[in-house]
């Protein structure tokens, strides 16, 4: 079958042999495979982010000097069965799946392991358990976006997020775009996007955010003012002052009224859920020093390499920090079926289509933010 590889940071095409479904796995001919963020990052970076998985007890993560398809976003058809299947998927059946197979006992990520090749291919092998029927016809660029929309959809999750929340969304690349439609999805009033390209803030107004920054002229959190959320330690202490005031002319204990009002939800903070979706050195520091005190943030940029904050910024502010990957497999079916249903307005994050013999420079065209959001390879072509 035609492939594509990824060796020391080189990109070529080539002919590799079909892989053989083993048991509890199915073979899938790709139809489409999206071009992911961390499929950029590995090209260049694959030995740090592996040095961390490591240390994480994940050991076969992709290194530069291993022969790697990548690609884990994937659509495609059934074609054949392993043994030890259940065999509820029939060839033919349209699916997509969870990016993880498991062979001699060991699990590996679909496509970030030399172990386990991925959809840069004609072929690929997945995991029967974890493969899911795509339902109500749906367009099969839409079905490809199935992975990346559920990395969103579980971010949105971890930030536990309300309809009356305001939402700050900060960089609007594929993750940042689809935080924005899932939160749109789930029916968030408030979605603030930042965004240096405008390109990038076009597609996140076509996402559903109510207000977009440029943050070279602009601030997100300048956006939001007005929203009772508390922008500096005096101000907190002086409300405090003012409630003890206000709790000592009524003629119960103030700490009884206090309970109360706890009870009742009264003395929580205003605060917005921010999601950092850029994943560059400096950008937690700079979110903890410009948030409004109490704020949630939701770390899903991956920042490769290193990166320092004060977290100090974050005591003195009681912020909540939380860092998501992944998603369960609950929530990549709900991501499917919710695309079925039309409630993602995604289809215009898709701005480009290769086979595989333009993988290459598909890499380089999503080098420019002005250009493209998500490609898909289409090995069809």
């Amino acid at each position: 079958m035609k492939a594509v590889t990824l060796t020391g940071g080189r990109l070529e095409l080539a002919d590799l042999p079909t892989p053989r479904p083993g048991p509890g796995q199915l073979l899938v001919e790709v139809r489409r495979c999206g071009i992911c963020g961390s499929d950029l990052h590995a090209r260049r970076h694959g030995d740090e982010l592996a040095d961390v998985l490591d240390v994480c007890g994940y050991p076969r993560y992709l290194r530069s000097g291993q022969r790697v398809v990548l690609g884990h976003e994937i659509y495609g058809q059934v074609v054949e069965r392993g043994p030890a299947t259940a065999g509820r998927l029939r060839p033919g059946t349209a699916v997509v799946a969870v990016p993880l197979v498991r062979r001699d006992g060991q699990v590996d990520g679909i496509g970030l392991s030399e172990h386990a090749p991925g959809g840069y291919a004609e072929h690929v092998v997945v995991q029967e358990s974890l493969t899911m029927p795509v339902p109500n016809g749906l367009a099969p660029d839409l079905a490809a976006l199935t992975e990346p929309l559920a990395v969103a959809w579980h971010a949105v999750n971890r930030g536990e997020v309300t309809r009356k929340d305001v939402a700050v969304v900060l960089g609007c690349g594929p993750v940042g775009l689809a935080v924005i439609a899932v939160l749109k999805a789930r029916g968030v009033a408030t979605v603030v996007a930042s965004d240096y390209s405008a390109a990038r803030r076009a597609l996140a107004q076509r996402c559903g955010a109510d207000v977009v920054v440029d943050p070279a002229t602009g601030s997100p959190w300048e956006a939001i003012g007005g929203r009772g959320f508390v922008t500096g330690m005096p101000a907190e202490y002086t409300a405090g002052i003012d409630a003890m005031e206000g709790l000592a002319r009524l003629p119960v204990p103030w700490w009884a009224a206090w309970r109360v009002l706890d009870k009742v939800g009264a003395t929580s903070p205003r605060r917005p859920v921010v999601f950092e979706c850029v994943g560059v050195p400096g950008m937690i520091d700079g979110v903890l020093a410009a948030a409004p005190l109490h704020a949630r943030i939701v770390v899903v940029g991956v920042c490769m390499g290193a990166d320092t904050f004060r977290p100090a910024l974050a005591v003195n502010k009681e912020l909540d920090v939380r860092f998501v990957v992944g998603y369960t497999p609950l929530e990549f079916r709900d991501t499917l079926h919710a695309l079925a249903a039309g409630r993602l307005a995604v289809a215009h994050i898709v701005t480009g289509h290769v086979g595989l013999a333009g993988v290459a420079d598909a890499f380089t065209a999503l080098s420019d933010p002005e250009v493209h959001a998500k490609i898909l390879i289409d090995p069809g072509r």
